[in-house]
């Protein structure tokens, strides 16, 4: 008599895959959102430190063209900015977008990376309220942004 056994291995997710983030980059997400302190941040990926770093910190009075004039045409990047606006009641209120820059002209590692960490980094940053992501800057424009407000 032959007998076979077949063993089925499941592999589970590290829960920790992706790049670390670092204290800074929690410390000013905190500051950010709850002291109002920066209207935005760009992050990066240091891949020597095998971490996501900040690379930028907006002054609470930039707008929204100098968020984008900072993230670079073609290298990936991570972002979270304060977008200010008015409801139709006549509210004052804000939300904080996340948004995950991968050009199509950025290297595939590069994509790769960021793809790869995107999920740890938003939990690390508790408390982002929309996710956009983009490849070409037209995906992140303003009338984007007011327009997936406008639909929460």
């Amino acid at each position: 008599m032959l007998c076979v056994c077949l063993c089925v291995c499941v592999v589970q997710a590290n829960s920790a895959s992706g790049m670390n983030v670092s204290d800074e980059c929690k410390i000013k997400f905190l500051e950010l959102k709850a002291k109002r302190t920066y209207r935005f941040i760009v992050f990066k990926i240091d891949e020597k430190a095998q971490q996501v770093e900040i690379e930028k910190l907006g002054n609470p009075e930039e707008t929204y063209d100098d968020f984008t004039s900072s993230i670079p045409d073609d290298e990936c990047r991570y972002a979270v900015y304060d977008f200010d606006f008015t409801t139709e009641d006549n509210c004052q209120k804000s939300k904080i977008f996340f948004i995950a820059w991968s050009p199509d002209t950025s290297r595939v590692r590069s994509k790769m990376l960021y793809a790869s960490s995107k999920d740890r980094f938003k939990r690390e940053m508790e408390g982002i309220q929309v996710e956009l992501q983009a490849t070409d800057p037209s995906e992140m424009s303003l009338d984007i942004i007011q327009g997936r407000v406008n639909n929460l």
